[in-house]
């Protein structure tokens, strides 16, 4: 009782919308990878743990064709900006490479294996993940400068306020009144430095000192008058580059969706996890579309690592990857491993929970709570929200 209240007595319930809106901005990146480990799993009733491995690349990608287009790590220049269509070419690079190295992998890692244990494919995978981080790091370059500099990257530094609570109009009355007060105390105390006849205002007489402290005094009240007119309101601040980047995100999941419902490709991928076998015999390549499969879910992941690396601008290492990787694993996990709803779902929840334990006090273990969401899983739900629980021998 006594470690509730305290933890809710620390934590300011007017940020919560706002931690809200920034889980879910974040969730749209890890449902972009999720979906790409859900659509191979129910496909091909693996897991491509190479997948955020195949997410660090696109981040790559990004960055080499920034450079490429003038945004290197050297000097820019101030004539030098960022707009829509160098956006697109780096969001297609990356999309495209990373469709690339997908089909790579099935066809040269997981197609050998198909028939083998599970077990094989399985340490094919991890032996695909751990070559892609440690062989990549005697290529690719170590935490370099992020693809579009924060001084020239214009979606980074614009913020599209919402108002969700108007500011009080009566704090904005004793606002204005505190800044009458304070120009007239400025006057006053330049007044008395000019009758005076002293150059500097802190060698006043013991008369000019009481002019001082009442205009420090009135300086003090504006000042405190004015936070507490701007804290008395309430909005929402999404940057640009991230609200682009959640738009983004679900257009692609739209497109998806199209896909698979309402084209013959994605008719065939459900056939597919439906009966692998029964979608053979009625004439469905299985092979090819286990290809488009992993190509369109590494896509997928490629579009998230631009926008990762791009608005969020972190560092690149070949280890980039590896978190997003288990927490958007943990979210297809959440929604459902195999159910695209669900992977949509399991991203956005995971992107909530992470932004309200920082929004709680406790930042150093955001990164915990993907494990800790998975036991609970694991445990109670092993189908995910919007999945089936029924046994499978493996």
């Amino acid at each position: 009782m006594d470690l509730t209240h305290s933890l809710l007595g620390a934590v300011d319930f007017g940020l919560l919308p706002q931690q809200v809106v920034n889980g879910i901005l974040l969730g749209s990146i890890y449902a972009l990878i999720a979906l790409g480990y859900t659509m191979v799993y129910g496909v091909l009733r693996l897991i491509n743990f190479a997948h955020g491995e195949v997410f660090m690349l696109g981040a790559y990608v990004s960055l080499f064709v920034a450079w490429g287009l003038g945004f290197g790590p050297g000097p820019v220049s101030p004539d030098q900006t960022s707009n829509w269509v160098n956006l697109v070419i780096m969001l297609v690079a990356s999309m495209g490479v990373c469709a690339a190295v997908g089909m790579f992998i099935e066809f040269f890692a997981y197609r050998p294996m198909r028939n083998q244990p599970r077990i094989a494919s399985l340490i094919t995978a991890i032996g695909v993940s751990l070559l892609l981080q440690y062989a990549g790091a005697l290529f690719l370059p170590n935490s370099p400068p992020v693809p579009i500099r924060e001084e020239v990257n214009p979606y980074r530094a614009n913020v599209l306020d919402v108002p969700l609570k108007p500011k009080s109009a009566d704090l904005l009355a004793q606002t204005k009144q505190a800044q009458v007060a304070l120009d007239e105390a400025e006057r006053t105390l330049k007044d008395t430095v000019a009758a005076e006849g002293i150059k500097s205002e802190f060698d006043l007489s013991p008369e000019g000192k009481k002019v001082r402290d009442a205009r420090n005094a009135a300086r003090t009240k504006a000042t405190v008058t004015q936070n507490a007119y701007d804290q008395s309101g309430l909005s929402l601040r999404i940057p640009y580059g991230q609200l682009i980047m959640f738009l983004t995100s679900i257009g692609l999941m739209l497109i998806l969706r199209h896909v698979v419902m309402n084209t013959a490709p994605g008719r065939a991928m459900r056939a597919v996890s439906l009966d692998y076998d029964s979608a053979s015999l009625m004439g469905v390549n299985v092979g090819r579309i286990i290809t488009l499969t992993f190509a369109i879910g590494s896509a997928l992941a490629g579009a998230g690592a631009m926008m990762n690396a791009t608005f969020l601008g972190t560092p690149l290492t070949t280890f980039f990857g590896m978190q997003p990787g288990v927490k958007a694993f943990v979210a297809a996990v959440l929604g459902g491993i195999g159910n695209i709803p669900g992977a949509v779902l399991g991203g956005l929840l995971m992107g909530i929970a992470e932004t309200l334990v920082v929004w709680v006090g406790y930042g150093d273990y955001k990164d915990a709570i993907a494990f800790v969401i998975l036991i609970l899983v694991l445990l109670f739900r092993p189908g995910g929200l919007l999945g089936s629980a029924k046994v499978e021998k493996v």
